[in-house]
């Protein structure tokens, strides 16, 4: 893979060194160098993907056989990666039945980063804490959220509602309607929901904070990236 990378950066300069007499140098040494970064980032990407496939081997030998797709990686540039709080991935079990592959059990494997995650040498997985959470676990932590952002404290009606409706920027939508709108607070508001040994929950606009205690990092994880998650999870409900 490294070759190709290479190869993609050496056909690109031969490309350029055809029009580099009509154009300006440093325009053209800045497409260059836009190239080399995605060429990296690629790389970035494929060594997060080896951490996390590794941590799942090491730990998790309930998972035989299981896909592994990265959420939030696309559009990432270089310097994007050095600031990454969270990388997130999609596993799926699935049973091999001749050519037919049958999806199985879902879970999402969150990458909680530190600073010096990202550095001129690649990914330092030593940086990284992992979770892995399915689906139970998802809505436990999304009641959580809700419940601590909104009006509603009722566990079970948020579980029917979160289960049968969607996440979006403004609430938990059901059939076109807002049935549990989110508090609008401002930049430097939080509100804390103590979910468990190893971390706490923060509403803020727009995000889920995730304060973890052992290293007493705050990540933050988008609602757009919310959203995907969810309906990753109950997208046929």
């Amino acid at each position: 893979m490294r070759k190709l990378h290479l190869l993609i950066v050496l056909i690109a300069l031969l490309i350029f060194n055809t029009t580099i007499k009509a154009q300006n140098n440093d325009a053209v040494i800045a497409k260059i160098l836009a190239i080399s970064g995605i060429v990296e980032v690629e790389k970035m990407q494929e060594q997060a993907e080896v951490a996390a496939t590794e941590w799942i081997l090491d730990n998790e030998d309930s998972l035989k056989s299981f896909s592994l797709k990265t959420l939030d990686f696309n559009g990432k540039k270089l310097k994007d990666l050095t600031t990454t709080s969270v990388i997130i991935y999609q596993i799926q079990e699935f049973n091999p039945s001749g050519t037919i592959f049958l999806n199985g059990k879902k879970r999402i494997l969150f990458g909680f980063t530190s600073q010096g995650w990202v550095s001129q040498y690649g990914i330092n997985a030593d940086k990284v804490n992992w979770f892995l959470i399915d689906d139970t676990e998802w809505m436990k932590m999304m009641i959580a959220y809700v419940k601590v952002s909104s009006n509603e404290k009722s566990e079970l009606l948020l579980k029917e509602t979160l289960t049968a409706g969607v996440l979006v920027n403004k609430g938990v939508k059901l059939k076109k309607e807002i049935k549990i709108p989110f508090f609008t607070l401002e930049d430097e508001m939080y509100l804390v929901s103590d979910y468990s040994s190893e971390m706490k929950l923060i509403y803020n606009e727009r995000t889920l904070g995730v304060f973890l205690k052992e290293t007493k990092n705050l990540v933050q994880i988008s609602r757009g990236n919310l959203i995907k998650i969810h309906d990753y999870f109950f997208e046929n409900n």
